[in-house]
Parts: C-alpha cells; structure tokens; sequence
C-alpha cells in the first residue's frame, strides 16, 4: 500500500511541477489602473497593454509605447506573458507575435502613434483604408525611436 502511495505522489509532483502557468491577460479597471510608466488612468482601454509577472503581478500600461519602455529597461525575464488590444477587434493579443503599424498621424495616448494588429494582413488592410503607415515587428519596437518622448 505504502508502494503505491508513493508512486501516486511522486506522478503528482511530477505533473504539478512540469506544467506550465497559464498567464492571461486581466480586466482593466479604468477608475484605479494607472500606467506603470507614466502614472496616467487608462481612460482609452482601447489602446491599453499588460504585462503578467511570472510572480503573478500586473503591470498595466495606457500607451503600447510605455509597455515597450518597461520591457527595454527591466528585460524580458521575469515577464510571463504580455499584452496589447488589436486595434481593429478591441481583444487582447500577444505582444511578442502581434504586428504594428507607426504614423506620427494616429491618436494614440501617449502620441507614440504605433497601433497593434493581430496580422500583417490586417495591418496592411488598415493602411489601405486610413492612411500610411509603416510596419513594424516585434523586434523593431525594442529599437523604435518613439518620437517626442525620447
């Protein structure tokens, strides 16, 4: 008995400790979340983002540009999961494998003027419509040169 009991505890542990956290984005509430950067309310959800600590903390952001400003000055490390709204559909989307697309022209809240997108395919689509831009990765955010606030 005390075999089996020891075999079905150690098979526990094991998947406990091989499973991965799941870190999802959470609600922004408008009247008490403030930008970790810039110490703005996040009035335009819209264009807000979010970091999931691997510590199970938040970090919330107004603008993608203060995301990206956290991300470049404390790394990627300790970061579970981070979040951006797709312009077009107003849903989280992963940061890391979003699209973007800069125009000094649009509004954003911080005037970074960067918007997110699920696809290249959509970015494109809102270029089309509303104007230049020009598209960005991931990767290009981490060097962006983001206008007035730098």
């Amino acid at each position: 008995m005390k075999k089996w009991m020891l075999i079905i505890v150690t098979c526990f542990a094991l998947l406990v400790g091989c499973s991965e956290n799941a870190y999802g984005p959470r609600e922004i509430v408008s009247e008490t979340d403030v930008c970790e950067i810039c110490n703005m309310s996040i009035v335009h959800n819209e264009y807000a983002g979010q970091i999931a600590l691997k510590n199970g903390d938040y970090e919330i952001f107004d603008d993608l540009g203060c995301l990206i400003e956290y991300i470049n000055a404390n790394g990627k490390e300790e970061i579970g999961a981070a979040y951006i709204k797709d312009t077009r559909e107003n849903e989280w989307m992963n940061v890391f494998e979003a699209t973007f697309v800069y125009n000094k022209d649009y509004w954003t809240p911080m005037n970074y003027g960067v918007l997110a997108f699920d696809t290249k395919e959509a970015a494109d689509s809102w270029m089309a419509k509303e104007g230049n831009g020009k598209v960005l990765a991931y990767e290009d955010l981490l060097e962006f040169n983001w206008g007035i606030h730098k």
